[in-house]
């Protein structure tokens, strides 16, 4: 039905050739002065563009070739990926990739192409509902509620939109009755793209101080999101947004909208916004989505990592230093089990670590051109004769000045340094959210310096550094190759050769990837490896970034085989990412129940009656000297079974329960936390049998 519905509102003529001509109104919600000058601005500019770009109809037959592997013939400049789907009868279709790249729906085919059609059940679908939802929920804001919006947009969460609103009287429920009502217009959605010159004739329109300060806001929001110096702009009904992706041909596939929350915003480096507001939420095709994403939520809430760092006393926050972890003996364990597991692999991998200080002149800063570019988040400080330093955020300037404290040869190549030193960054107090977003952090950083030669055989011993942690960890993960941004620096052949050399070595490493073009680091191209949690979530940690800007910048040089000074290339690489934000990542991948390996209760022991407590204590002291979290519960008052429930709740890995017969006999009776017996066993060869999982890092239950 939805397919049918969008194949007649898109697949007519005048859809795909609109006239050039302002167009008809598209709803009856109030409009604004200053709106409907604004409307009127944006048609003019479509009108006119529209009359310089109309396309001509080639209507050359194609060829489109879909995910199962099927061949739908159509015609060029007239067959949508909407028309294709109705042909193949696909329900609840939302967004297209062609040849890999997002498109809308209604957009005509150009020529021969592979197509992906896409819903609500993927991450594309879900993002094009959602900004669609974006620029409801900004129309209603602005047309029922009199709010001036600055801007709207989603996040891997839902969607938002900010805005000024004088009057208090908000409810989320009419907030939502109103976004379902406009919804349900089936208001066409008509895009134009702008430069910034455009953009300031739309935005700059109003009368009055508010009016002039809220719209310098809105441009000043618009023109972050602009790409290659456009913009794309959106009309939805009387409301125009700014949105950087596909949406949906109309806004009636969304029938469901469930508003989260609204708080106080406050952005970086603007003062003039005190009564900024934020709207957070979520829309849907139906109510099943709906129903769906609240199952998961529940799941996420179970998951949630601030919840088990509570509840098994893990970590905590504090005001006294906000966005910074306060690591309980037990997070420490699990935070330094990781860092002994990568520093175990340095060793194996001829990395070595290097300690450097925090606190550093704005001098480094200035000659490694972050101080220009990111001194908004940094921690500074003043000392005697005004003097201002700053707390790291990254450590590659004083790897980069390491390197350059003596004459290098071609001997030493590959350098590898590893670093984990604590990082500070200024993070906004609205950012910040539990382990997943702090200021204070460490990573498992590494910089390696080699010769031009040695990159794609460095590359591919990162990229098999990262599949040996992750596959300890269970993750399944993909590559993306980010390749060139506009504007970026260096020659264009030396891009080329990197990005040909990253690529050479992904075909090396055997593992899936795909082309992320232009997204790459101004300084270099870089490769992002995305891996997915137990619950399907997708998470960015493990980079590998080319930098050839800061080997220039500090001047570095080796000296080559044939005696001339030769420029090394800089490799940035992290597989955990931030040990912070990784240990989020596993809490809520393994629900609270750590593997053995990592976890911080690997052993409890009962003791059966007050006889066998001395037998009890032998058991602890052995897994304790042989490394193991072990304790012992010798509480009187409790029954055996309140107490190994009380253990399996804790998440012990492990139930020793020891009596009479396991005293006599040497033994333990072994229970694992799922609760199922794995019987009494002699209390070396458990010793033996734990160990080697521990130390082979298996994430089994059972021996």
């Amino acid at each position: 039905m939805a397919v049918t519905r969008l194949l007649r509102l898109v697949g007519s003529p005048a859809a795909l050739h609109p006239p050039c001509r302002v167009h008809r109104g598209y709803s009856k919600l109030q409009v604004s002065s200053v709106l409907s000058e604004r409307l009127q601005i944006f048609e003019s500019l479509r009108g006119i563009k529209g009359c310089k770009r109309r396309p001509e109809r080639s209507e050359k037959p194609l060829s489109v070739r879909v995910a199962d592997g099927r061949i739908v013939k159509g015609l060029a400049g007239v067959t949508t990926p909407l028309a294709v789907a109705q042909s193949l009868r696909l329900k609840g279709v939302l967004v297209s990739k062609v040849n890999g790249e997002l498109q809308e729906l209604g957009r005509p085919l150009d020529s021969d192409c592979e197509l992906q059609l896409l819903g609500f059940d993927t991450a594309e679908g879900k993002q094009t509902a959602w900004r669609t939802g974006a620029c409801v929920l900004g129309g209603v804001l602005e047309g029922h509620f009199g709010a001036v919006v600055c801007r709207e947009g989603t996040s891997e969460f839902g969607l938002f939109s900010d805005f000024i609103l004088d009057s208090s009287l908000l409810s989320l429920s009419d907030v939502e009755e109103k976004c379902k009502e406009a919804a349900a217009l089936q208001l066409p959605l008509s895009s134009l793209e702008l430069n910034g010159e455009e953009l300031c004739q739309l935005f700059q329109v109003g009368d009055g101080q508010t009016n002039c300060d809220s719209n310098n806001l809105r441009l000043q929001l618009a023109r972050e999101q602009m790409n290659d110096s456009t913009v794309t702009v959106y009309r939805c009904g009387d409301s125009l947004a700014v949105c950087d992706g596909p949406l949906l041909p109309h806004t009636g596939l969304l029938r469901v909208f469930k508003m989260l929350q609204f708080s106080s915003l406050k952005l970086a480096n603007n003062t003039h916004s005190p009564n900024l507001m934020r709207m957070l939420g979520v829309a849907f095709p139906g109510e099943k989505h709906k129903e769906e994403w609240e199952k998961e939520q529940a799941e996420l809430r179970r998951r949630d990592h601030r919840r088990i760092g509570t509840d098994q006393e893990l970590f905590f926050f504090n005001e006294v230093s906000p966005g910074s972890c306060f690591f309980l003996p037990k997070g420490a364990h699990i935070y330094n089990t990781l860092t002994d597991f990568i520093k175990s692999e340095y060793r194996a991998r001829g990395f070595t670590e290097v300690v450097t200080p925090t606190l550093y002149s704005t001098a480094l800063w200035e000659r490694s051109g972050h101080w220009e570019h990111y001194s908004d988040n940094m921690f500074t400080v003043t000392s005697e004769g005004s003097q201002t330093y700053a707390l790291k955020p990254m450590n590659c300037p004083a790897h980069c000045l390491m390197f350059e404290q003596r004459v290098r040869s071609w001997r030493e190549l590959p350098m590898r340094w590893a670093d984990f030193g604590a990082l500070h960054r200024n993070e906004l107090s609205g950012a910040l959210g539990g382990l997943t977003r702090v200021r204070r952090f460490c990573q498992d950083d590494a910089h390696i310096f080699c010769a031009p030669e040695q990159l794609e055989e460095e590359i591919v011993s990162c990229l098999d550094f990262v599949r040996k942690v992750y596959q300890v960890f269970g993750f399944s993960f993909h590559c993306l190759l980010s390749t060139r941004p506009t504007p970026c620096l260096g020659e264009a052949e030396q891009w080329d050769n990197a990005e040909q050399q990253l690529m050479r070595g992904l075909e090396q490493f055997g593992e899936r990837w795909d082309l992320n073009p232009g997204d790459g680091a101004f300084y270099g191209p870089k490769i992002d490896i995305q891996i997915k949690d137990a619950i399907g979530r997708q998470h960015q940690c493990a980079t590998i970034q080319l930098d050839f800007q800061l080997p220039i910048r500090f001047d570095l040089h080796y000296v080559g085989r044939d005696g001339a000074q030769h420029r090394p290339v800089m490799i940035h690489r992290a597989v955990l990412g931030s040990l912070e934000r990784m240990i989020a990542i596993l809490a809520e991948n393994f629900g609270g129940k750590w593997p053995l390996w990592l976890s911080p209760v690997q052993v409890l022991v009962i003791p059966v009656g007050g006889n066998n407590e001395s037998y009890g204590r032998e058991v602890v002291r052995q897994f304790h000297e042989a490394g193991f979290m072990v304790d012992m519960n010798d509480d009187q008052s409790g029954t055996l079974n309140k107490k190994i429930r009380s253990a399996q709740l804790a998440q012990y890995n492990y139930i020793f329960v020891v009596g009479d017969k396991e005293c006599e006999s040497g033994t333990v009776s072994v229970r694992s936390r799922g609760g199922k017996q794995l019987g009494r066993r002699p209390t070396e060869e458990v010793l033996m049998s734990l160990t080697l999982l521990k130390n082979t890092r298996s994430n089994q239950d059972e021996f």
